[in-house]
C-alpha cells in the first residue's frame, strides 16, 4: 500500500462513520484530517514511502499540536486515531 493508498483509506475511514459519529467523533474525525493529509504531503515532499514514517509524522503533528487543545479534546483525537 502507498502513502497515498493509505491517506485514502484513512479519510474514507473518517467519511464513512459521518452519519453514525457522535459529535466528538466529528470533532476529532474533521481534526485529524488535516493531520492526515499533512503527514501524506510531507511523505511524500521528503520522497518516503514507509507507512511507519507517515503514522509517525500524524502522532507526532498531533502530539505537537497537543497545547493547542483541551485535555479532553487532545484525549478524544488520541483515541480516535488509534481507532482508525
Amino acid at each position: 500500500m502507498t502513502i497515498q493508498e493509505y491517506e485514502e483509506k484513512l479519510l474514507q475511514l473518517i467519511d464513512d462513520g459521518i452519519d453514525t459519529a457522535t459529535d466528538d467523533e466529528l470533532f476529532a474525525g474533521g481534526y485529524l484530517r488535516g493531520h492526515i493529509s499533512l503527514a501524506a504531503a510531507e511523505c511524500e515532499l521528503e520522497n518516503k514511502s514507509q507507512l511507519s514514517a507517515m503514522k509517525e509524522k500524524v502522532e507526532q503533528s498531533i502530539a505537537d499540536a497537543k497545547s493547542e487543545l483541551s485535555p479532553s479534546d487532545y484525549e478524544l483525537i488520541c483515541a480516535f486515531w488509534k481507532q482508525l
